[in-house]
């Protein structure tokens, strides 16, 4: 269990078997602000690995439907983005100060979700001297 000030790291990747790209990070004060974080990052990713056929920014016939594919990195993404259980199964880990990964993969690459607490160095007090340390000696 993680004691004292605690503020949390996420970070989103993606890659395939030659490089890891680093796609954004965030850092929150509360496990429900990064994981909230992650959700919106994961819905991002697989509304760009997945978007609709009628997105306003692709021209009309650009984006086709693709057969199902056995592994389905947005849909992934996407399940996990929308279930509290597994929202409350990376909260919990969080908690007892332990690091959260997803990592789903398709034919494409990979991409990852990561938290994990940070502890926050407490602010260090100055040192107060007394006067008499600073005093001149009696002449």
């Amino acid at each position: 269990m993680v004691s004292g000030a605690v503020e949390y790291l996420a970070e989103t990747y993606g890659g395939d078997g030659r490089r890891t790209v680093f796609l954004g990070g965030a850092v929150a004060p509360t496990r429900r602000l990064v994981l909230r974080w992650l959700r919106n990052q994961a819905f991002r990713l697989a509304g760009g690995l997945d978007p609709p056929p009628d997105v306003p920014w692709a021209p009309t016939g650009t984006l086709r439907r693709i057969p199902a594919a056995a592994l389905d990195a947005p849909g992934a993404l996407r399940g996990w983005a929308a279930s509290i259980e597994r929202q409350d199964d990376a909260g919990d880990r969080l908690a007892h100060g332990e690091p959260f990964v997803f990592t789903v993969t398709d034919a494409a690459g990979w991409y990852r979700l990561t938290a994990r607490p940070l502890l926050v160095p407490c602010a260090v007090q100055p040192v107060t001297a007394h006067p008499h340390l600073f005093a001149r000696p009696p002449v």
